[in-house]
């Protein structure tokens, strides 16, 4: 099995082993740019479920990114792969308000902090953009971009596997049927983080969203429970320990 993981700094691992969100922060590690650090991914909640699984990670995940780019890099990523008989996909999502820029061809990941570096030519149109966030604008479009997603995955017969990471669609009243590839989309009670901080999981820091390796590991665990409470993975993929 190929285990793709695709996400925001939860799913990348982020200051879990070490203090860095990407791989390019650390001198080492420059020529990776924005890729999970290879310490961090080593303790990601996706390598533990790929170790659980004896699957093979295949981890897409950036720090900061939106859920535009975890849907363009996973389509762009099952256009290479010459079958999906043996892929299982699971999806971190971020928080909504995230977008994508296509500026002189780089692609750059902005949200409402006010405190993204973005080109001096974006400058004005990031301003504007945290000014006129509208909250409840933007969770419903990603609750349709997501729904989407879920249904073309469906179509090509891709499992899959989605969480919220810290936002959850509690606010939204049409609510869909999910079936099992969307894990308590409307509850704010099962999100990651929640889930997490609720079990007694503390982050890295007082300042940070990121937890360590002790977490990821219970996140993996938990998610594992999951495919095989809702008979998610073929016989074979089923761990027998």
């Amino acid at each position: 099995m190929i285990l793709y993981v695709n996400g925001d700094s939860h799913a990348a691992a982020a200051e879990s082993v070490t203090p860095y969100s990407w791989a390019e922060d650390d001198g080492l590690y420059w020529g990776l740019g924005r890729r999970p650090h290879p310490e961090n991914e080593r303790a990601s909640f996706g390598c533990e479920l790929a170790n659980h699984l004896n699957a093979i990670l295949e981890c897409n995940a950036q720090a900061g990114g939106s859920n535009a780019r975890i849907i363009r890099t996973t389509k762009q990523w099952l256009q290479t792969q010459p079958t999906i008989k043996d892929l299982f996909v699971v999806i971190q999502w971020s928080t909504w308000e995230r977008q994508e820029w296509l500026h002189d061809n780089v692609w750059w990941q902005v949200n409402a902090s006010g405190i993204d570096q973005v080109p001096d030519d974006l400058q004005q149109q990031y301003k504007e953009f945290v000014v006129n966030i509208n909250w409840e604008t933007v969770q419903q479009q990603a609750h349709m971009d997501i729904w989407e997603f879920h249904n073309e995955l469906l179509d090509q017969g891709v499992r899959h596997v989605m969480f919220n990471g810290n936002s959850h669609f509690g606010g939204i009243a049409d609510q869909k049927e999910w079936g099992t590839s969307y894990m308590h989309p409307y509850s704010a009670e099962m999100t990651y983080d929640s889930v997490l901080r609720n079990k007694g999981f503390e982050t890295v820091n007082p300042d940070s969203w990121h937890f360590g390796p002790d977490a990821h590991c219970y996140w993996a665990e938990y998610m594992l429970q999951y495919l095989k409470d809702n008979q998610l993975l073929n016989a074979n993929e089923i761990p027998t320990y």
